[in-house]
């Protein structure tokens, strides 16, 4: 019992599995076959490309793979075999009942083989003549079931353009295969290129060997081209392809090599009007597309395809010394090296921002500079100004000193030219005395003279110019011009120099203004101090780089509220102050590099100590020996 149920089962899953086979075979759409007949084997490049474009356009087209039977009607190098065999091998290739639902021919021999045996090859399935000639099908119209894709080889326009690229062209070698087809095509380009004869000669190829055809184009005269045609065989049979005939010919080449198929472009020909084959594979594509959907042929009669655009190859160009200039209209140049922007475009726009940024921050460092010196030289500006001011207010306030200074001499002056008068009247001079007079009032005038200067050179207006100067020539001629206001306000002045030269550079009247403020500060801060403690101390600390000035009074010191002030313009503590002095003070002091600071003393009073930078002692002075 259960053998017959497993037999009915096993019988019952047979019969699912062929119904699901049957249904499965009806839902997926038949394979469209298509019979493609190819004029030569491998090796023709412009036939070669449209072969290989047209299966990937019509595969893109038709939304499904398309089962394509390449048959070849006429192998090179091989003994030409009986066409009656070539049908029966094509008819054997469906021998299973099945026959095509496309013919595509591909160029001028296969359309005539189709053509004679189309009784035998599937009179009933549409043919389409791709890649023809015009030329094959003159005297021969198309029948109800045939179509093409014709192109129209315009020669004479590619001649044209020789003629205009090269102008001094003479000769013109043509070179094509031999056999059936270089004759057809010498016999057309005779006739089409007529026109030319009185211009050009032409020397053809088809009665030569590939190694005379290479040996003729490596001697041709300078006046010369060579225009590729086809090739396949040369005349003494010998099968070559495409590709290698242009590396040859472009290797041994003294002229510039011509062709007009677009696949050349690239091997070695300079250019000109090409036939498109992408677009000759992708319109054909398109017939035999329309034709498998059931078009009929006759309704689809696309217009012959005629050269495209002048692309020249930029290389060949150059090698050839072909000016741009030439070039017709609307030319396009290929294969041209990348410009320095093309090719690194991101790279130059990247350094021209960083240029950009830097040539702005630099203007922006040039605008800060020149504002800069503008305001250091207004600043020196005002500093002299203020400078000025702060001189003439210390010399009106010594007033007196000037007058008490030039009074002693004067009178000295006075009483001695006196006294010799009343010696000359009385004619009791003696010559000893008379000299002895005079030479007192000479040093009497030049002590005036002297103070009169010092004290000029105070009140002079005048920009910062440093010099090399020692330092207490500076503090000297500071406390002589103060020596009559220490004398009469009971203040004893004490200077200890350095043990060494001190040198430094800068001017010698804003240095005195300095020290003579600090003197004078120093005075008033002890007009309370009993006279007998009234002490000024200079002392200086000098080292190889710099010196140190302190100078110390024994007042009152400074106020605490006024230590952090001490500087600020118009901060005081003198009742008819105006609060610049010290400010002038340390600007000065800036202005030579130092420092000016001030603190009170543990046992009383104040002290100013000023920092400048030393120089080279004994360069300095032998410069001055040099310039003295």
């Amino acid at each position: 019992m259960a053998e017959p149920m497993t037999r009915t089962f096993v019988s019952t899953m047979i019969a699912g599995v062929l119904l699901l086979a049957a249904a499965s075979s009806e839902a997926a759409p038949p394979r469209r076959q298509v019979l493609l007949l190819q004029s030569f084997d491998r090796g023709n490049l412009t036939l070669d490309s449209f072969t290989a474009n047209f299966r990937v356009d019509l595969d893109r087209l038709t939304g499904s793979a398309v089962n394509i039977v390449q048959v070849v009607v006429r192998p090179a190098g091989f003994a030409p075999a009986p066409e009656s065999a070539i049908v029966d091998y094509i008819r054997s290739a469906f021998a299973d009942g099945t026959k095509p639902d496309l013919i595509v021919s591909v160029a001028g021999p296969a359309a005539a083989f189709v053509r004679t045996h189309r009784q035998r090859l599937f009179p009933q399935t549409p043919l389409l003549l791709a890649a023809v000639d015009q030329r094959n099908l003159r005297g021969a119209p198309l029948g109800r079931n045939e179509t093409a894709v014709t192109i129209d080889n315009d020669f004479p326009r590619l001649v044209d353009d020789i003629l205009q690229l090269l102008p001094g062209t003479r000769q013109l070698f043509m070179v094509l295969g031999s056999g059936q087809t270089g004759r057809f095509w010498h016999q057309e380009l005779e006739r089409e290129l007529a026109r030319f004869r009185d211009r050009l000669t032409f020397v053809w190829s088809e009665d030569l060997s590939l190694p005379d055809i290479l040996r003729r184009c490596a001697n041709l005269p300078p006046d010369a081209a060579i225009l590729y045609l086809t090739f396949g065989i040369d005349a003494q049979g010998g099968a070559y392809a495409d590709e290698r005939v242009f590396a040859e010919l472009h290797a041994a080449a003294n002229v510039p090599l011509f062709a007009g198929m677009s696949p050349m472009l690239g091997r070695g020909i300079v250019g000109g009007p090409l036939m498109s084959i992408e677009d000759l594979s992708r319109k054909t594509a398109g017939v035999a597309g329309q034709l498998l959907k059931g078009a009929s042929p006759r309704s689809v009669r696309p217009a012959p395809q005629t050269p495209g655009d002048r692309i020249f190859d930029a290389r060949e160009l150059e090698k050839w010394s072909i000016a741009d200039s030439r070039l017709p209209p609307n030319s396009v140049v290929m294969f041209r090296p990348p410009t320095l922007w093309q090719e690194h475009r991101g790279l130059i726009l990247l350094a021209a921002g960083a240029l950009a940024i830097q040539s702005v921050l630099i203007a922006g460092l040039f605008y800060e500079r020149r504002g800069r010196r503008r305001a250091e030289t207004a600043s020196r500006r005002s500093l002299s100004l203020a400078a000025d001011v702060s001189r003439r207010t210390t010399m009106s306030a010594l007033s007196s000193s000037i007058t008490h200074e030039l009074g002693q001499p004067l009178t000295s002056i006075t009483s001695n030219a006196h006294a010799l008068q009343l010696m000359v009247t009385a004619n009791r001079e003696t010559s000893d005395k008379m000299r002895e007079i005079l030479s007192d009032i000479r040093r009497q005038g030049a002590r005036a003279a002297e103070i009169i200067h010092r004290h000029r050179a105070m009140l002079r207006s005048r920009p910062l110019d440093r010099q090399p100067i020692e330092l207490h020539t500076v503090i000297d001629e500071s406390l002589a011009l103060l020596a009559h206001d220490l004398r009469a306000q009971q203040v004893e002045a004490t200077v200890h120099p350095p043990s060494r030269v001190c040198v430094i550079d800068g001017d010698q009247v804003l240095l005195q203004q300095v020290f003579v403020n600090l003197v004078m500060n120093a005075m008033d801060a002890m007009a309370e101090t009993p006279s007998a403690r009234r002490r000024v101390t200079i002392a200086s600390e000098a080292s190889a780089t710099q010196v140190v000035i302190s100078v110390r009074d024994s007042g009152s010191g400074l106020p605490a509220h006024m230590i952090d002030n001490l500087f600020t313009p118009f901060a005081t503590t003198k009742p008819h102050g105006l609060g610049i002095g010290l400010t002038i003070a340390r600007t000065i002091v800036d202005a030579h590099g130092g420092t000016l600071d001030a603190h009170n003393n543990p046992d009383g009073g104040a002290t100013f100590t000023v920092t400048l930078r030393c120089v080279d002692t004994p360069r300095v002075f032998a410069a001055r020996r040099l310039t003295g």
